[in-house]
């Protein structure tokens, strides 16, 4: 109830995604689904098997690390340090042959074992994890929550407040569909529109981390004959194989210039980056 009630008080925060520009209306808080996702993602480690591989875990936890610290580097000296303030970076490699990884809201990223052979290299496995930890970054869950509430409770919310009926029901019910999260695994549901910006993202993330974003054109190749073109739930919603392939190359100009700055670029601004998150209410 008195989540519902927080979301009606807000009428919504306008936020700018940093980078792309992209404006977007979240319904939910920071902290609200940060809390959300605490949750699912406690319920899904109590579950899943952490992987054995001591060197492959250490180089999933480095490289993510090293991608984390970059990013909010670069937030933080571009005045944007409010959009990862409340994150815990965290990043596990589980047991699991799927070739797939997720992120969760605040940034807990599980990579599975069986993606592993495809990535081959820890650039490679950069270029994924900076796909992870853009959506994070740009909010994409907090969107996607933001349009089931729409569609869900629409003009109903004021009732849904003032009779307190279920409220804290159907907002768990929410975000378990969009995290996704159950006993057999994770996927997190993302719109078409916001895979692409985390391709976008991504690979200037890794750029900035110090790894090379030309990379990202063999591992997508590599990734696409892995899954049979996209056949994995992680790539369901994913733009076709040549469409992402070819996004991705229009981008590489802009990545370079975050690489070959040598991590100069973290402690500049650049036209879009400094649009700062603009609250239309108080949350």
């Amino acid at each position: 109830m008195s989540m519902a009630a927080a979301l009606l008080v807000s009428c919504g925060t306008t936020s700018t995604v940093p980078i792309t520009g992209r404006k977007q209306n979240l319904m939910v808080s920071d902290q609200q689904i940060l809390s959300l996702s605490n949750q699912q993602y406690t319920e899904y480690m109590k579950t899943a098997k952490p992987s054995t591989n001591k060197k492959n875990t250490e180089m999933v936890k480095r490289v993510g690390q090293k991608l984390a610290t970059a990013v909010t580097n670069y937030l933080n000296n571009n005045g944007l340090s409010s959009e990862v303030a409340n994150f815990q970076w965290e990043f596990n490699l589980v047991q699991d042959n799927q070739v797939n990884a997720f992120c969760m809201p605040g940034g807990k990223i599980v990579v599975y074992e069986g993606l592993l052979p495809v990535t081959q290299d820890e650039t490679s496995l950069a270029i994924v994890l900076g796909h992870e930890i853009a959506h994070a970054v740009a909010k994409h869950s907090a969107e996607q929550m933001s349009t089931a509430i729409r569609q869900q409770y629409g003009a109903q919310a004021l009732s849904v407040v003032l009779s307190g009926a279920g409220a804290s029901t159907g907002m768990q019910n929410i975000a378990g569909t969009v995290f996704g999260l159950g006993a057999k695994g994770a996927s997190a549901k993302y719109s078409r529109n916001h895979e692409s910006e985390a391709d976008h993202l991504g690979i200037i993330f890794a750029a900035m981390a110090g790894y090379n974003p030309d990379a990202a054109v063999t591992f997508w190749q590599r990734m696409s004959a892995a899954t049979g073109g996209g056949s994995t739930s992680w790539l369901s919603t994913h733009p076709s194989d040549a469409t992402r392939i070819k996004q991705i190359q229009g981008w590489l100009p802009e990545a370079r210039k975050y690489y070959n700055g040598g991590g100069n670029m973290n402690t500049k601004t650049t036209k879009n980056s400094t649009m700062k998150t603009i609250h239309i209410k108080s949350k």
